[in-house]
């Protein structure tokens, strides 16, 4: 009987999560962006992404299992939730990044010097310093929201083949 009552309690609620994938919508609760519900959108200026890390984001909690990892998995190949970050880089833009941080053709973007160890005192390893051009199929990115952000700083250019959705802000505080 209690799990009758458990799968009917949660079956509207999973409902909900698979309604709101097929909308294209995505609820950011990350220190990465405003919280709010962002919106598939051909023309949207955030990433969705699953970074190719082997697995250390997930690992080390920057990136977390479902609501429901009970009995699910996340959506990408690790298991772990995807990304949501702003793109800063794209094809044809000059990339410099170093010990100031992210340079964007010129301009220096703030909050986005790499660290050298995260919140919890475990060594991060920046993406080596460098003047890059921006490839076709590849994009950069980056959050000023959270200096602490995990992104290109550590990640390099993400290929176009990891990103699942391109996003728009649809309600944000």
């Amino acid at each position: 009987m209690r799990t009758r009552i458990l799968f009917l309690g949660l079956t509207p609620l999973l409902g909900a999560f698979a309604l709101f994938g097929i909308a294209g919508l995505r609820i950011n609760s990350s220190a990465s962006l405003p919280a709010g519900l962002y919106i598939a959108s051909s023309a949207g200026t955030f990433v969705e992404f699953c970074p190719d890390d082997h697995g250390l984001s997930a690992e080390r909690g920057y990136r977390h299992k479902p609501l429901f990892a009970l009995w699910a998995r996340g959506v990408c190949p690790d298991g772990a939730a995807p990304l949501l970050k702003p793109v800063i880089g794209k094809a044809s833009d000059e990339i410099v990044l170093s010990n100031s941080g992210i340079t964007v053709n010129g301009k220096l973007l703030p909050h986005r010097a790499p660290l050298a160890q995260d919140s919890c005192g475990r060594p991060l390893t920046h993406w080596p310093f460098g003047r890059y051009l921006d490839t076709p199929g590849t994009l950069w990115v980056a959050s000023s929201y959270d200096p602490r952000s995990y992104d290109s700083r550590y990640l390099g250019p993400i290929p176009q083949s990891a990103v699942r959705a391109r996003l728009r802000t649809l309600l944000a505080r």
